[in-house]
């Protein structure tokens, strides 16, 4: 690492009580069997926004509590590895999380909060890394190579940019955009990778190690259904007619593997996005310029936004952040004993769009 910060006892008792706030409701398990599925409905059923509630924005963690989060697990863990890969606009480290164990291993890559306002994956991302800490994972990582950007875009996740905030819905200790402090979509700007965090990425991430697998994980609105239902998430393969077609089987092939893992429980309804062919987006870019076999996982719901039904309620927070890591341990399992090669990808054929649903 280029830069450490001092740990502080308060801000680790702090992690602690916002991390076990945000999982409990979802009672995530993570060990080597699959998760415990909880007796309720999907997420997607989960509460709206309507006004009345109370998005409370405290409960997640902030950046300089993830900063100290990750140095602790690096100083815990004799498989992680933390690196600064470049600064925000804000001058805030981006951070990167590696397990490399054999560099002849498959490598995947997991990016989240390109959009400062969608944590729920990070949070998922942060909880994973500390269960590859711990004995339920062990001899994992022996057979793939791990690596994380856990938040790209730290200044939107913190509200610190250039612009009003005044119309975003959530209360707390800040407020959350999608776009990075100039008000930029780190996710349209996988071209001309202007943006000091997308140039980064790219320079000290993406050129730098031999990745062949991505999941980019975002969130998206709340009212999008598959089938009369509304969905917990969606996912999408690279659909630029640039792609290599052994990248896009790869790519499809990802997707299955993240749909068998999160459709047949009872709590997760995915649908199939409706994304655009344009090169700018990492999914498609990502994919053309470097050979990489990508997957966009959309979350239901954001933590903030300033349009009520982007917004979804906290009650469904923990089903959120369960998802991410059932999401993320399914891969990395299935790349590491290479069952992904059999993935069925037939599913894709009849995997239903997404629609978004008008009324109530």
């Amino acid at each position: 690492m280029k830069k450490m910060n001092v740990t502080k006892t308060a801000n680790k008792t702090m992690i602690r009580k916002k991390m076990m706030t945000l999982t409990i409701a979802g009672a995530m398990v993570l060990s080597a069997s699959p998760f415990m599925s909880p007796a309720v409905g999907a997420v997607g059923n989960g509460p709206v926004y309507g006004g009345n509630e109370t998005i409370n924005t405290s409960i997640l963690t902030t950046y300089d509590e993830m900063a100290d989060f990750l140095q602790t697990q690096e100083a815990k863990q004799k498989n992680m590895e933390l690196e600064v890969i470049g600064q925000s606009i804000k001058g805030r480290d981006l951070y990167l999380v590696k397990y490399v164990t054999n560099p002849e291993n498959p490598t995947i890559l997991f990016l989240t909060q390109q959009h400062g306002n969608e944590q729920l994956t990070t949070e998922g991302a942060l909880e994973f890394i500390k269960h590859l800490g711990t004995g339920k994972m062990k001899g994992v990582t022996d057979g793939v190579n791990i690596l994380i950007v856990p938040m790209l875009n730290p200044d939107g996740a913190m509200g610190d940019v250039n612009f009003s905030l005044d119309d975003y819905i959530a209360k707390g200790e800040r407020n959350l955009t999608r776009y990075n402090a100039d008000g930029i979509d780190l996710n349209r700007d996988h071209i001309t990778k202007i943006q000091p965090e997308t140039k980064a990425f790219h320079e000290n991430v993406m050129k730098k190690y031999d990745i062949d697998y991505m999941i980019d994980l975002h969130h998206q609105g709340t009212q999008s259904e598959r089938d009369g239902e509304l969905v917990s998430g969606s996912i999408l393969y690279p659909t630029t007619p640039n792609v290599d077609p052994d990248v896009l089987l790869k790519s499809k092939q990802l997707g299955a593997v993240v749909f068998d893992a999160i459709d047949s429980k009872g709590w997760g309804h995915l649908g199939k996005y409706r994304g655009g062919n344009a090169e700018t987006i990492s999914r498609n870019g990502i994919a053309v310029e470097y050979g990489i076999s990508t997957l966009l996982f959309e979350m239901r719901g954001m933590s903030d936004h300033s349009y009520e039904s982007y917004v979804l309620g906290q009650k469904s927070n923990g089903y959120l952040i369960k998802q991410t890591i059932t999401t993320l341990d399914a891969t990395v399992r299935a790349i590491a004993d290479d069952s992904i090669a059999d993935a069925d990808i037939s599913f894709w054929d009849t995997l239903s769009y997404q629609e978004n649903r008008t009324s109530e």
